[in-house]
């Protein structure tokens, strides 16, 4: 591996990883801070809850987007699957520890689903599918991306996919745990809200 490609595809991934969509996109079309409601996170849950989905969708695109544009530039430079997967854990760390917001971010679910997109897109077929199952079922979201995150990190491996690429699911699946051990512990005691879109106007 060349480890100025490495070094440079890391730094990449992480710029772009860090825009925070939800931040700006919310902004732009409301002229609030989401960090302001809800449970104060710049993700697409967040936002759905309290804008509603057209922003909602918009905010998972560009994050799901930002992943992808940084592996497919860094891809017209190298097809070493190493320094792919090191750009892509670049923008995963970016989104959940935005340069643009003091290090701080979201929970690394729509950029994560991105970036397994391009690298392991059966996984990531098998996760929103699971995500989707679940969140329809029991209307929690941290649930399905839990559980999604899972499923999507050990299908990489089940199908023999690039050992980085493999590698990187894993660690995508322990960030996405690790930024819901909150979540987790509501689910476990009971007190973890169940998805609803809302409005500005409810807040109010």
């Amino acid at each position: 591996m060349n480890y100025l490609f490495g070094i440079g595809g890391f730094l990449l991934g992480y710029v772009f990883g860090s825009i925070p969509c939800g931040l700006w996109l919310v902004q732009a079309f409301h002229g609030i801070d989401i960090r302001d409601y809800g449970s104060h996170n710049i993700g697409t849950t967040n936002v759905f809850r309290t804008v509603g989905a057209k922003t909602a969708a918009l905010v998972l695109v560009g994050d799901m987007l930002k992943g992808i544009a940084a592996l497919a530039l860094i891809s017209r430079f190298t097809d070493d699957p190493a320094i792919v997967a090191i750009t892509a854990l670049g923008a995963l760390l970016g989104h959940n520890y935005s340069l643009f917001l003091g290090f701080k971010g979201g929970k690394g679910v729509a950029t994560g689903l991105g970036l397994f997109l391009y690298m392991l897109p059966a996984g990531a077929a098998a996760g929103f599918g699971i995500w989707a199952l679940i969140v329809l079922i029991t209307r929690y979201v941290s649930l399905g991306s839990v559980v999604a995150a899972v499923v999507a990190a050990g299908t990489g491996w089940y199908l023999g996919y690039p050992v980085p690429y493999a590698v990187f699911g894993t660690l995508a699946c322990l960030f996405v745990i690790i930024r819901h051990k909150e979540n987790i512990s509501r689910l476990l005691n009971g007190t973890e809200s169940k998805i609803k879109a809302g409005h500005l106007e409810d807040k109010n």
